[in-house]
């Protein structure tokens, strides 16, 4: 079994089929889509040029997620990516993206540690189940992609997440909220 702190080497044949090399199998996007939703990093690579082809296909996978209709990327984000490529130099976007990414991620370790740490509740039964939830729906938020269509929850196995629809939508506005504060923030900087 690799090191899962190791990224997942995929190769690329000329076919262009992708070859999972610790599994040694095919495997598709979307396949590679729910390894990165796991928390696993992949890298992926032409087997004949030895090329990393990883950010061509990471960009294909959330292009077919949005093309389904599961839009993550307000167009106004979209436009600022855009724009970014015009900027000498690249600008400031990435280094803004990835911190902002960055920020989320310690964000949520942060509270899932204080939600079972300060949490009275977690000492009644069935909390740890409601905890994996959450942990599930903050994944499936800071990996863009959501629950999959369908009624599928957060693990993907058919059943309705325990949390009300509402709370998810008032955290996802908060969240837009947030983002669009900073785009502000980022314009005015230029």
């Amino acid at each position: 079994m690799a090191d899962k702190d190791e990224p997942l080497l995929i190769k690329r044949y000329a076919s262009r089929r992708l070859y999972n090399t610790e599994t040694s199998d095919y495997v598709t996007l979307e396949d590679i889509a729910g390894f990165i939703r796991a928390g696993r990093e992949v890298q992926i690579v032409d087997l004949k040029t030895g090329d990393d082809l990883t950010r061509q296909y990471l960009l294909q996978i959330i292009a077919e997620h949005e093309s389904r209709g599961e839009n993550v990327l307000p167009v106004d984000v979209l436009n600022d990516l855009v724009r970014s490529y015009m900027v000498p130099g690249g600008g400031l976007m990435p280094q803004f993206l990835q911190q902002s990414f960055e920020m989320l991620r310690e964000s949520q370790t942060k509270m899932m540690e204080n939600m079972s740490a300060m949490n009275p509740m977690a000492r009644m039964p069935g909390f740890e189940a409601l905890q994996s939830q959450q942990e599930a729906f903050l994944k499936a938020m800071a990996s863009g992609f959501g629950a999959r269509k369908g009624g599928a929850g957060p693990a993907g196995d058919g059943e309705k997440s325990a949390a009300p629809d509402s709370g998810k939508s008032e955290d996802l506005d908060a969240i837009k909220k947030q983002l669009s504060e900073l785009q502000d923030k980022l314009s005015r900087m230029k």
